[in-house]
């Protein structure tokens, strides 16, 4: 190798080098703080026969990492659903910030398909989304889909980020997600600073029922510069 041919590969060394750590101080990487409602599980768990199930690893969920100022940009915003008359409760409280598994903490949307849209109210890049469904007792919900977008309507910039829909019957596409036992914890997706100004989510029934519940719906993000 050439004493020319050396210098421009150490010169390009220097210079990704450089860039990485401008990078990383631009984007300090910090866990983000997330209020955990108390666990209550009432009942004996009833046996589960649910294909592509996760098993509870028993331990705490390590932090997750994301850049110094990520907040969850989803409390108290705007909120629509796919049923405008729900069973119990008000689509508002899916962003109310209470996330107990007490009775008047959820809202019970109809059977079937369903699902929630928040309002962002303006482009956020998007690092985690956090889900409680129901966890007075460790339920399975089917057809978990989470999309964001830039519009209402979901026509521009759709971007799927988690789905375990295994058999497309929500008619979104086959999801290789795996179903997961709700918990006080939430279900957490990496959402890898995705950007949106829209968060829908949707269910299809639990183990127990064709009902769907949403407890609460966080989104940790900051906004898009």
């Amino acid at each position: 190798m050439s004493k020319r041919l050396i210098m421009v590969v150490m010169a390009i060394v220097v210079v990704s080098v450089l860039a990485f750590s401008l990078q990383a101080v631009a984007q300090e990487m910090v866990p983000i703080k997330i209020d955990l409602p108390k666990p209550m599980f009432i009942g004996t768990p009833t046996p589960m026969d649910i294909p592509k199930l996760e098993k509870p690893s028993g331990k705490a969920r390590p932090p997750f990492m994301a850049p110094k100022g990520t907040v969850n940009v989803a409390a108290d915003k705007p909120v629509t659903a796919s049923d405008d008359m729900p069973v119990i409760g008000e689509v508002d409280m899916v962003t109310d910030g209470d996330k107990e598994a007490s009775d008047g903490s959820y809202v019970e949307l109809g059977p079937f398909l369903q699902h929630v849209t928040v309002d962002l109210e303006k482009k956020h890049d998007i690092y985690a989304i956090i889900m409680w469904h129901f966890h007075k007792q460790p339920r399975v919900y089917f057809d978990v889909i989470v999309q964001v977008a830039d519009d209402p309507d979901f026509t521009t910039n759709v971007q799927t980020l988690f789905n375990n829909d295994l058999d497309n019957s929500a008619g979104l596409g086959v999801g290789e997600d795996w179903h997961y036992v709700e918990t006080s914890e939430g279900k957490l997706i990496d959402a890898k600073g995705v950007q949106g100004r829209y968060v829908r989510c949707y269910s299809n029934g639990n183990n127990s029922n064709d009902l769907n519940h949403w407890i609460e719906l966080a989104v940790f993000g900051k906004p898009t510069e």
